[in-house]
């Protein structure tokens, strides 16, 4: 039977793939102890690490031992970007390679994290392969290391493209089902663990730019924006609630949003990051939003969270067609030109578990 057009999200066809792992694990003291000193330990680690990619074919690999959150973005040059708080990793996984590592000399990191980036092409239909590679690296570097600390893996990918494309002149699509990954891995002979967490959830920003400034002066008086993120924030849980979409957040105070179940995770925030944690079981309304009144953002961030009955065996096309008429509603009410400017949405899926 053809899968219903409804169950299906037509995504321009040069929308960007991603995928990154993410293993993160905390060494206990007896374990530290076993090293000359903490540089000694950190030297050991990447070049074991390193030697283990090597032999399972991976190719763009980061030891970050810094406490700093590791980010990826698609860039034409590959470069690295440090904030306080984060690590900024531009690429394209086309042609981009590279084994680095990254600690402050003498000082002790909280937890060590290894970045695993997705390289070559058809990155989607590898994307089990991959896990597969990463698990294999991990085994070897614990056997190699006598690791026995737990590690977090966490399996990221996201699907990136421009939802005015079609204005812009690319008409080409193509139909995706977007079929959770935890079935998608099995079929290809990846097997998660079933005490796993599993979310999907879309981002799109909104960049404060001079025409929205134009079309709605009287928001833009003084240095009190409350009207204008009111006027924004309305708009934007009114479109979810048109569409039945319950878990749903703005963020206009400067900082990155980061997508957590709340089964793991409790909401948290530092100077650059927000955490935002999301029941997804549950049928509660939990749309929030965050901005400072006295503050204009260059960039207002939205997310969109899937909620467990958005997961449908065929995949999460019908959430994601809501979405984009979502976002649709809220450009127009907003007066977006979509001729003259990028609306990039990433729809991501995230798996994690402990090994």
């Amino acid at each position: 039977m053809a899968t219903s057009s409804t169950s299906r999200v037509y995504i321009p066809t040069n929308a960007r793939n991603n995928q990154y792992l993410l293993a993160e694990f905390k060494p206990s003291n007896e374990f530290m102890s076993s090293f000359d000193s903490i540089d000694d330990f950190y030297d050991r680690v990447s070049r074991k690490l390193f030697i283990a990619c090597e032999e399972n074919s991976l190719y763009n690999v980061h030891m970050i031992a810094n406490d700093k959150l590791p980010i990826t973005r698609f860039h034409e040059e590959s470069y690295c970007l440090q904030t306080e708080k984060q690590m900024i990793f531009f690429y394209n996984p086309r042609y981009h390679e590279g084994h680095k590592s990254y600690w402050q000399k003498g000082v002790k990191s909280k937890k060590i994290s290894l970045l695993f980036l997705a390289t070559g092409n058809a990155l989607r239909e590898n994307a089990a392969a991959f896990h597969n590679k990463v698990l294999k690296t991990l085994k070897d570097l614990k056997s190699k290391l006598g690791i026995s600390d737990l590690l977090r893996v966490r399996d990221h990918q996201h699907l990136t493209y421009d939802l005015f494309s079609r204005a812009k002149g690319h008409k080409e699509t193509y139909g995706f089902k977007l079929r959770s990954l935890y079935p998608r891995y099995e079929a290809r002979n990846c097997y998660i663990p079933d005490n796993h967490s599993e979310m999907t959830y879309v981002t799109f920003n909104i960049p404060v730019t001079r025409s929205l400034k134009t079309n709605f002066p009287s928001l833009f008086d003084s240095n009190d924006y409350e009207k204008f993120y009111k006027l924004v924030e309305d708009k934007f849980f009114s479109a979810c609630t048109f569409k039945q979409i319950t878990l749903a957040s703005m963020i206009a105070d400067g900082r990155l949003p980061l997508v957590r179940n709340s089964k793991t995770d409790q909401p948290d925030q530092n100077s650059e990051l927000q955490k935002l944690s999301f029941d997804i079981s549950s049928d509660e309304i939990q749309l929030k939003s965050q901005w400072n009144k006295s503050q204009l953002v260059d960039t207002l961030h939205f997310v969109v969270v899937a909620k467990y009955s958005d997961k449908k065996d065929v995949g999460y096309g019908k959430f994601m067609n809501n979405v984009e008429a979502l976002i649709r509603s809220l450009s127009q009410s907003l007066e977006i030109s979509a001729k003259d400017q990028e609306l990039n949405v990433r729809f991501f899926q995230h798996i994690s578990y402990n090994v």
